[in-house]
């Protein structure tokens, strides 16, 4: 009963980041089914679910790769900041709790240090009221795209 409720809120909050999709200013070629929907977004925050499936299974029990749930969290963390440049720079993550076929991991992240173009964002995820992840992840914001820079003219 209670996971239809949450279903039900995942479903109105998707219709309404459908609705609002073009204030999302970065990653917009994401794969959804493998790094979680915007069911949040704000300034400075962001809320991504994750829906495990079948082809993120590391094994036989279902255990869901850990690959999934960073690059959910790594999401969460890039639309926080919501810059057209924005590039992972560091983090630091813990897996605390196994993640299993079925679950929805619902990631939020929160913008909470901003030093000229380099931000700080803390994520945590959650599987119900379990917390599977929590994590912190440094960016930084390029004035062009990072594959556009000349990282090596100064070399």
């Amino acid at each position: 009963m209670a996971k239809d409720k949450v279903q039900d809120s995942i479903d109105d909050s998707l219709q309404m980041v459908n609705n609002q999709h073009s204030s999302l200013m970065t990653h917009l070629k994401i794969n959804s089914a493998f790094s979680g929907e915007i069911v949040k977004l704000d300034r400075g925050y962001a809320k991504v679910v994750l829906d495990t499936s079948e082809v993120m299974q590391a094994d036989d029990f279902g255990l869901i790769h850990g690959g999934f749930i960073f690059s959910a969290a790594d999401f969460a963390a890039m639309a926080a900041v919501n810059e057209p440049n924005v590039v992972l720079a560091s983090s630091n993550c813990l897996f605390l709790a196994p993640v299993r076929l079925g679950d929805s991991v619902v990631f939020e992240a929160t913008e909470h240090q901003k030093e000229g173009r380099k931000r700080t964002v803390s994520i945590k995820g959650y599987v119900l009221d379990i917390k599977v992840f929590e994590g912190e992840f440094k960016t930084v914001i390029t004035e062009h795209h990072i594959l556009r820079l000349d990282l090596l003219k100064n070399i």
